[in-house]
């Protein structure tokens, strides 16, 4: 496994309005071929939306602000050294696939989506296909002794929307090495939510502030274990 570096070494994104793919492009300084790959998720996104209930439907107006924005920011803090990512309760792709796509002209990187819908897993494959974008999709559950098997432990691990932190620590537990981390978008309950993690288990914990969300935070977490 990679050596991830110490995390939150990188410049946090500026907060600011992302409300279209330039403001995108400016934000989060990608090129002009990952926004292209970006704009044609989101058209897929809109197209697929009518028949599966991907994201919620009051966000469709502001995706590029509440999908696109909020997932990419989690890239200013990944591992220096990334070798394999997995997105946990994937979903319509945010943050995993978002990130795997910014990542697509980095570097040989093996990012690993985890959904247990049928259907939104097709889209991600949908998604992946359109785009050019390597990504392993696995369906399942992510408890699932088969899942464990197929991922092992990774450099790094993200979830969006995925559980409050005490469930989601357990979730993400057999996917942690002793260099893993962890990048979890988290929302204004999240102090409460470390205090009942803390119960359980044991890790180092990084809070910083969402570009997206004025009470949301980015959750930087290493050293996790289960207490004895």
């Amino acid at each position: 496994m990679a050596n991830p570096g110490p995390p939150g070494a990188r410049t946090p994104p500026v907060r600011q309005p992302v409300d279209s793919p330039e403001a995108f492009a400016q934000a989060f300084a990608v090129s002009r071929e990952t926004l292209a790959k970006l704009v044609a998720y989101e058209q897929l996104l809109q197209r697929w939306q009518k028949t599966i209930n991907l994201v919620a439907a009051s966000t469709l107006k502001t995706v590029w602000e509440r999908h696109f924005a909020d997932s990419a920011q989690l890239w200013a803090y990944r591992p220096a050294q990334l070798e394999t990512s997995l997105d946990l309760g994937s979903g319509a792709g945010f943050p995993g696939l978002v990130l795997a796509i910014m990542d697509s002209t980095q570097r040989p990187t093996r990012h690993t989506l985890v959904e247990s819908d049928s259907r939104k897993a097709a889209f991600l494959r949908e998604v992946a296909r359109g785009t050019g974008v390597t990504v392993d999709i696995l369906c399942g559950r992510i408890e699932s002794a088969e899942i464990h098997a197929k991922v092992g432990a990774v450099d790094c691990v993200t979830a969006r929307a995925l559980a409050p932190l005490p469930r989601l620590v357990e979730l993400a537990a057999p996917f942690f090495g002793p260099s893993t981390l962890g990048l979890l978008s988290k929302g204004r309950e999240v102090t409460a939510e470390i205090g009942d993690a803390k119960l359980a288990w044991d890790f180092d914990i990084e809070l910083k502030p969402s570009v997206t969300d004025p009470d949301g935070r980015v959750v930087l977490l290493t050293a996790l274990k289960r207490k004895s």
